[in-house]
């Protein structure tokens, strides 16, 4: 059921709309003689896992054991340190198979890798591996067997960091306060008034705002993977196109828990489900149908105040 129409007033980036979208970001996109494209690869066995740099980078809670490779420019906002998160969690009974706990053979292989975008012939440059520790045992005939260190465990997490150098700047959120430092309750009222706005926003069909809204985190995107106007104007189309499906219905802002990122910088209300295909996605998702099934698009939306100020932004 829709809600009543109304149109939100949106302060954040107030001159977007619909129409204008492509060509104001593509006027933000910048080209560089060398164009650093940095690269995550992992392999994991036994578990479910989160991958996060500051936001989530990847989520996989559907496959015990799986591998994948993908660009994180978009998660890289300036050059420095970068700090890469990793929780590890129980993927619980797979088939015939019971992973209640962390396995003995659970493990994580994180590689980390440079690549230019304008030669990708060139061979790419290794920057930093992060493997999961093992407790090694020798035995008395002087055989060494090794198993997760954390094996029993219901949950594990740990950091690795990396150097990045980008020819771009974007904004991040080094000027946004530490929302930790907030009264819990104030912060979680807050927050969900702030999450059914925005549901509303999508619910309504409020182009521009659904714009406005979605302006800051795409830029981000676009502008770190020096993409062109054709891709920007072709992403950019079919998220619209899925906006204006007849079928396109918002889903209940229901089970969540409060979570913060980038040392707290950051806030959202993630799913507390533990269905894999919602799990680790925030509240904000939506199904649909275009004559060939439901379909389901989730907009994850993260929530920041900068310093000096009272009223959240959306990213």
């Amino acid at each position: 059921m829709y809600a009543c129409l109304q149109n939100t007033k949106v302060m954040q980036n107030p001159e977007i709309t619909e129409k204008n979208f492509i060509n104001k970001l593509s006027s933000e996109v910048k080209r560089y003689d060398y164009e650093p494209l940095y690269y995550l690869s992992y392999e994991q066995n036994s578990c479910f896992s989160e991958i996060i740099n500051d936001i989530p980078v990847n989520v996989n809670f559907q496959k015990e054991s799986r591998g994948e490779t993908f660009e994180i420019n978009n998660f890289i906002f300036k050059s420095g340190t970068q700090k890469v998160t990793i929780r590890l969690y129980p993927a619980g009974k797979m088939g015939s198979a019971d992973f209640s706990t962390l396995m003995s053979d659970t493990d994580m292989k994180i590689e980390i890798t440079e690549a230019d975008n304008k030669n990708r012939n060139a061979k790419d440059k290794e920057i930093a591996t992060y493997i999961t520790p093992l407790d090694l045992k020798v035995d008395v005939e002087g055989y060494q067997t090794s198993k997760f260190k954390f094996t029993g465990k219901h949950y594990f997490e740990a950091n690795f960091t990396f150097e990045a150098k980008v020819p771009y700047k974007v904004k991040g959120f080094d000027n946004a306060q530490d929302l930790r430092e907030w009264n819990k309750e104030t912060l979680l009222k807050k927050l969900v008034s702030e999450y059914n706005e925005v549901k509303n926003i999508y619910q309504n069909k409020e182009y521009d705002n659904i714009a406005k809204t979605s302006y800051d985190g795409l830029r981000n995107q676009f502008v770190a993977e020096y993409q062109n106007r054709e891709h920007i104007n072709d992403v950019w189309n079919m998220l619209m196109e899925v906006y204006k499906q007849p079928t396109f219905e918002m889903q209940q802002i229901e089970d969540y828990k409060l979570m913060f990122f980038a040392e707290g910088r950051l806030v959202a209300l993630m799913q507390n489900s533990k269905a894999p295909r919602v799990r680790g996605n925030t509240v904000l998702w939506a199904k649909f149908n275009r004559g060939e099934g439901i379909e389901t698009l989730f907009c994850n939306s993260y929530f920041y105040i900068s310093k000096g100020e009272t009223e959240f932004k959306i990213y």
